[in-house]
């Protein structure tokens, strides 16, 4: 995939849209989360980015950015929707040709560094954003991501229904994981200067410990 940027000096006033015919309506919606997108990768900060800028980048007036968001929060969430629905059908097709359940962690870990590393910009409003803690709270279970997280958390009872991963809490199984690689793309994404070994090792190192304590003891 690749991610459009806009220029740094672009201008404060774009050209005039015209105004949306009968049945326009979603088109329009589409764009304003797409220009929304374009304006928080170039600055990596949603704080950054105004509603009058994703207005003026689509061509409309912030009311009409009103009609289909109530607020900069639910635009924002709009955006890590699409780009949620991106990230978690490239962790399964790189998932799919997997011979066994370790096979199958190991493909969605260098699956989700990689994307980190090849949409950084994106990475950080997916997972390093600021969003509103009292709206985080709220919509922590139906928030873009879960069905990406409940794909993991069913590979962990996959490999457990097969007998080839410990009787374990698989949810347990899925944050203990994700926390590694998490750890391992947001630390390679904001210290990239650092002399990192390839993402082969690092993940040997940061999530070889969860897959050794998860696989069952060969007799």
């Amino acid at each position: 995939m690749s991610w459009l940027r806009l220029h740094p000096r672009a201008p404060t006033s774009g050209p005039v849209r015209p105004r949306a015919r009968r049945g326009e309506g979603e088109q329009l919606r589409h764009d304003i989360i797409d220009a929304a997108e374009r304006l928080l990768i170039e600055t990596g900060d949603e704080r950054s980015v105004s509603i009058r800028a994703i207005a003026s980048a689509v061509g409309v007036s912030p009311p009409a950015v009103y009609l289909h968001f109530p607020d900069k929060e639910s635009l924002i969430y709009a955006v890590c929707a699409k780009q949620f629905a991106i990230f978690d059908a490239e962790l399964e097709a790189a998932a799919a040709p997997a011979t066994d359940s370790t096979d199958e962690l190991e493909r969605r870990g260098r699956a989700y560094v990689e994307f980190g590393l090849s949409h950084r910009e994106a990475y950080r409003i997916m997972f390093m954003g600021h969003p509103d803690p009292e709206r985080q709270r709220s919509e922590t279970l139906t928030r873009p991501g879960m069905d990406a997280f409940q794909h993991l958390v069913d590979a962990v009872q996959r490999g457990i229904d097969r007998g080839e991963f410990r009787a374990v809490d698989p949810v347990g199984a899925a944050i203990g994981i994700w926390t590694a690689v998490h750890g391992i793309t947001s630390l390679l994404i904001t210290m990239d200067s650092f002399p990192w070994p390839d993402i082969d090792t690092l993940l040997d190192v940061g999530c070889g410990a969860q897959l050794t304590s998860l696989r069952v003891a060969l007799e």
